[in-house]
């Protein structure tokens, strides 16, 4: 579809209530693909490719991948798509773009749903330090390619947790994000990376839609975010999720999947 001026690979399964779907950063539509079935039984789910992922375009210009078009493309194609108000849900990256969105148009979101995300960074200088960081990595994928900075990237002590999955989800994995584009891997980096991106934790107050916030036991640094977030967004319920790491919807599919469909269900009683 062309949205603002880009083509986003969109993708709509299932009828019911809208349930909108972000992946994380070197995912794609198909990283849902193992949680779809049960989402699609009983919503409308759009799934998306975020700018320069997947099938969708990947601009030169790393400023067209910022948070904020991130958000206006969203809601430009939720316009074209007539679905004026949606559940939303983020793993990570999208997350991130997920609780954005939910603070400039709390009045597009019916629920929301983080997973392993954060609210960005508040300190300067952390930020300013990730922002080098990132600048760095994004120069490795532009010399190195694709299939070196997925080795690197997957060998992050954040993903250790997922050496214990079966080699072919591991596999199926790895090929999922090698057909992501150097370019587009990069500029999301440079464009809506951590050190980038507006930090909102002074803002997690305003958000008044059901919230539910899912980590991973294992993923120490997520679980302390997340129990700061509980403690700010009202209302907001934090669900830890045994014998997980960061990616719980691929380590532990069918507890992600109950914990999502018992939130959506308590707020979309008729679906």
């Amino acid at each position: 579809m062309d949205v603002n001026g880009i083509q986003l690979n969109v993708e709509m399964e299932g009828e019911g209530p809208p349930l909108l779907l972000l992946h994380g950063f070197t995912g794609s539509i198909q990283s849902w693909r193992r949680i779809l079935p049960a989402l699609r039984n009983r919503y409308k789910v759009v799934l998306v490719d975020m700018i320069g992922h997947g099938l969708s375009e990947s601009p030169v210009d790393f400023r067209r991948y910022s948070m904020e078009h991130a958000v206006e493309d969203l809601l430009q194609l939720l316009a074209q798509l007539g679905l004026p108000k949606v559940n939303l849900l983020g793993y990570s990256m999208g997350g991130r773009c997920a609780l954005q969105f939910a603070v400039q148009a709390p009045e597009r979101v019916h629920t929301l749903i983080l997973e392993s995300s954060s609210p960005g960074i508040a300190a300067e200088p952390e930020r300013e330090a990730r922002r080098r960081s990132d600048e760095a990595l994004a120069g490795f994928i532009i010399e190195q390619g694709v299939a070196a900075f997925v080795d690197r990237w997957t060998s992050l002590a954040l993903f250790a947790t997922q050496q214990a999955l079966p080699d072919f989800i591991k596999n199926e994995v790895r090929c999922q994000r090698l057909q992501n584009q150097a370019q587009g891997l990069a500029n999301s980096l440079r464009g809506m990376g951590t050190g980038v991106q507006p930090s909102w934790w002074g803002r997690l107050q305003e958000i008044r839609v059901p919230t539910l916030l899912l980590v991973g036991e294992h993923d120490a640094k997520f679980r302390r975010i997340g129990l700061s977030m509980e403690k700010i967004i009202p209302g907001s319920t934090l669900q830890i999720i045994p014998s997980a790491g960061h990616t719980v919807h691929l380590e532990q599919p069918a507890v992600f999947t109950a914990a999502v469909m018992d939130f959506l269900s308590l707020h979309n009683p008729h679906s």
